[in-house]
């Protein structure tokens, strides 16, 4: 059985959500360097049809989106068993304690607002969420 940290490349998969393709561009080459296969999905619609096609290992969940914004989306993620356990860093210029809670409850693991993370900061934050040991599934 295939997992999702199982792919033929053998690199974690991460999408990022952002509608900011200058920000996609310097988090793409940063995730790259690192060592993560990188996909890019500039809005809401666009990010669930790229996730109904294949698994990743985590999403940069950017919140304002054109059409469906951040929060629906990291809601009918957590409501599909399917993509029940991807993890998910929310990286949002929203920064209101309303949003962080409410983006938390959703079940993002972490709520990072980019003006405060540098790109090189926000890879260390994927690479140990990525490095966190999995739920054992017995």
């Amino acid at each position: 059985m295939t997992t999702q940290s199982e792919h033929q490349s053998g690199a974690k998969r991460v999408l990022f959500v952002e509608d900011d393709v200058l920000l996609q561009d310097i988090m793409g080459r940063a995730l790259r360097s690192a060592g993560f296969d990188f996909f890019a999905a500039m809005s809401g619609k666009e990010a669930l049809e790229l996730i109904d096609k294949q698994l990743f290992d985590l999403i940069l969940l950017d919140i304002i989106l054109p059409g469906i914004d951040g929060f629906e989306i990291l809601g009918n993620l957590r409501k599909n068993p399917k993509t029940l356990d991807i993890k998910i860093i929310i990286l949002s210029n929203l920064s209101s304690p309303e949003d962080v809670r409410r983006g938390l409850e959703l079940g993002a693991l972490y709520y990072l607002v980019k003006a405060k993370y540098s790109p090189s900061e926000i890879v260390e934050h994927v690479k140990r969420v990525l490095s966190a040991p999995q739920k054992s599934a017995t």
